[in-house]
């Protein structure tokens, strides 16, 4: 299994609406790739490691598959109108990571 996860840095000034991100940004996603997608999840950063701490990332989120091929020929064709929900529920720009899931 593999995943695309999402990392919206917890910046200064940062903004980012988990509601519509659950409710809106991650079924556009799953409706755009399909049966490609085996699942997705969000996570919304509390604390930093040290007592007190800030979150390093304001959110994260997680897009599950079997295949990084197949993710990645059924995202393509919709990558820009993905992306340009962005401007919908943050300010920030993410960074993404493909990694193999164990």
């Amino acid at each position: 299994m593999f995943k695309l996860s999402v990392f919206y840095p917890n910046t200064p000034g940062a903004k980012f609406d988990m509601d519509y991100y659950i409710g809106t940004h991650m079924p556009l996603v799953q409706s755009r790739v399909g049966a490609v997608c085996t699942g997705t999840g969000a996570d919304s950063g509390l604390a930093g490691g040290a007592p007190g701490a800030p979150a390093a990332f304001i959110a994260i989120g997680h897009v599950y598959f079997d295949d990084v091929e197949a993710f990645q020929a059924a995202f393509a064709p919709h990558a820009a109108e993905v992306v340009g929900d962005l401007v919908n529920f943050t300010n920030v720009e993410p960074t993404m990571q493909f990694s193999a899931v164990r």
